[in-house]
């Protein structure tokens, strides 16, 4: 009998070990001044008006040059960020966006149920300014928001990913 009860007591602290918390660990965004990163156009508030960068479809890419250094080990969730289109967008003959167009973005911790830690940062353009004109848009480094991880930004040379 007293043998019994030392494998229940044993066998009760091998499983209570075993129910230790998860421990989440984010990849962090590293990204140094001058560098370009890819970004995809995700949604649009407009799609049936008559501003241009309303009309381009999900998934557009946005070539942009970072103009100051993002690091989410010391920059908050919600940090804003600036940044310059390189290639400019064009449709036809016409440009629709300008390479030298202004982006202002943020760093953002977004939770995911697909992501393998249930939460991720992303960079996103939330407001496009060319030509004296502003725009509010959603671009992300991913592909599609529900695709957690599919391009992390990570430190990059300026002038390339």
């Amino acid at each position: 009998m007293h043998r019994h009860a030392i494998v229940i007591l044993c066998a009760v602290t091998i499983l209570s070990l075993g129910a230790a918390g998860e421990n989440f660990v984010i990849e962090p965004v590293h990204v140094t001044s001058g560098t370009i990163l890819t970004f995809h156009l995700q949604t649009r508030l407009h799609p049936n008006s008559g501003n241009l960068p309303d009309v381009l479809p999900s998934g557009t890419i946005l070539r942009v040059k970072v103009l100051a250094r993002l690091d989410s080990s010391t920059d908050r969730d919600g940090a804003e960020f600036r940044g310059i289109v390189v290639t400019p967008i064009v449709s036809g003959a016409e440009v629709i966006v300008h390479s030298d167009a202004e982006v202002r973005g943020i760093l953002a911790l977004l939770r995911s149920k697909s992501h393998p830690d249930r939460f991720r940062y992303d960079l996103l353009i939330t407001r496009l300014t060319d030509h004296g004109k502003s725009y509010s848009l959603t671009a992300s480094l991913n592909t599609s928001f529900f695709e957690g991880g599919s391009q992390p930004a990570t430190t990059a040379a300026p002038g390339g990913k």
